[in-house]
């Protein structure tokens, strides 16, 4: 079976791509970022709270690849800047839930648009 990197030689491989777009991404999206005092991984729990609020923490980890064990302290200062509202989930009140507030939605809202604005390395491999 032939080896799909030699029909594209010169391509790099996924894990250098994918090194690439968060790059690309995070020279667009950090001016925005700073501006409201905001880290990547900030926008990446907002991202996934704003795309699907009511997940739990580790739903929120999980998808946002932020380690579980840094995400309550992302989450804290979330919390405390008024981005996130985090409530006991009515259904298993063991757990927590979460959702954007009005605020963290327009944050969300400004930093998609950013990142929907921003030139990517995806579509075509570079040789």
């Amino acid at each position: 079976m032939a080896d799909p990197a030699d029909a594209n030689p010169g391509t790099p491989s996924l894990a250098v791509r994918v090194r690439q777009v968060e790059a690309a991404l995070r020279e667009v999206l950090q001016p925005v970022l700073d501006e409201h005092g905001l880290t990547l991984e900030h926008w990446r729990i907002l991202a996934v709270v704003d795309a699907d609020p009511g997940l739990g923490m580790s739903e929120v980890a999980t998808l946002a690849v932020v380690p579980a064990a840094s995400l309550t302290r992302h989450m804290d200062r979330l919390v405390e800047r008024a981005l996130v509202v985090r409530r006991i989930d009515p259904a298993d009140r063991r757990r927590a839930v979460v959702a954007l507030s009005p605020l963290g939605r327009d944050y969300a809202a400004r930093l998609l648009a950013a990142e929907r604005s921003a030139t990517l390395p995806v579509a075509t491999p570079t040789a």
